[in-house]
């Protein structure tokens, strides 16, 4: 997000448009709490993770009063346009404020389940799964040491991305997603007929899929395979900090930029994406998460590459 921050702001400051940013998403909003934001406040963190402006859930926000409030505060400080690094349900907010006070919106998609329509990528996704990845890797080093099973949960409450694209590049046995109906008792049979050459076994087990999560599957595995040397890892908040990748620095500061530059277009209430290398503007209305299956041929890819 930092670097969405400081593409936003560099590109505003060249169009001399002064920009102020507000602290802790709408909860700051609310209070009318926020920074200046100049050039050289945004110099020396495109390498950081999360956000120099904070985030935070926003209850109040969910109430009318808390939204009116939101709005006399754009009001009170005469902001002419705004830019909002967030997620379906931040987008859904800058709609109920539309109600109440009519200026330009744009949004930038930040959140690392990628699961937003319109872009091919959202912010803190490509870091999110490289992180994954490189606990994957160091947990497999124990695993062959030690002949075992592990079965890493991953996040991925309704989407599981995070889980299909580490499974996939981290050489996992096996994938649990929410997307992918199966049976425990299927991946109990692949795990016994799995080749006895195999010295190590990950399963990735995204935390929304049907199964209840990590614990659920290996409590069911240890109990009809008493024989294999299993453990649990939740990899939990490690996958959302950390230094950002160059994929998610350029695609972040590509977003900024054109949010920027869509405002002065007069452009309005739509998320900037990135949809085969080209930009893309999506309506709030319809950039919501999406629900959908998994491509036939990743499942295949899964399969054939594990066995």
């Amino acid at each position: 997000m930092n670097a969405c921050i400081r593409a936003i702001v560099r590109t505003a400051s060249r169009h001399d448009i002064e920009v102020i940013g507000f602290l802790r998403g709408y909860e700051g909003l609310i209070d009318n709490r926020f920074v200046e934001l100049k050039q050289e406040s945004v110099s020396g963190i495109i390498q950081k993770g999360g956000t120099i402006l904070k985030t935070a859930r926003s209850e109040r926000f969910r109430t009318e009063a808390g939204i009116r409030q939101a709005a006399d505060t754009l009001k009170k400080n005469q902001v002419d346009g705004m830019v909002i690094i967030g997620g379906d349900g931040s987008f859904k907010g800058a709609l109920a404020l539309k109600d109440h006070i009519h200026i330009p919106v744009m949004g930038c998609a930040g959140t690392i389940d990628n699961d937003l329509v319109g872009t091919d990528f959202t912010i803190g996704y490509d870091t999110a799964i490289n992180t994954v990845i490189e606990a994957l890797d160091k947990i497999r080093d124990t695993a062959e040491s030690h002949d075992r099973i592990f079965v890493v949960e991953v996040m991925g409450r309704d989407a599981g991305l995070i889980a299909l694209r580490s499974a996939i590049a981290s050489g996992a046995e096996a994938v649990l997603v929410p997307e992918l109906k199966h049976d425990l008792e299927d991946l109990v049979q692949k795990i016994k007929n799995w080749r006895s050459t195999k010295s190590s076994r990950i399963i990735v087990v995204a935390e929304g899929d049907q199964s209840g999560g990590a614990f659920k599957v290996a409590e069911l595995v240890k109990k009809q395979c008493p024989e294999f040397d299993l453990r649990v890892s939740i990899l939990g908040h490690i996958q959302r900090g950390g230094n950002p990748t160059c994929m998610e620095r350029v695609n972040a500061s590509i977003v900024g930029f054109n949010a920027v530059k869509a405002l002065l277009a007069g452009r309005k209430n739509e998320m900037v994406g990135i949809i085969n290398k080209e930009i893309s503007f999506t309506p709030f209305e319809k950039a919501v998460k999406h629900h959908t299956s998994i491509k036939k041929d990743l499942e295949d890819l899964i399969e054939i590459l594990s066995s």
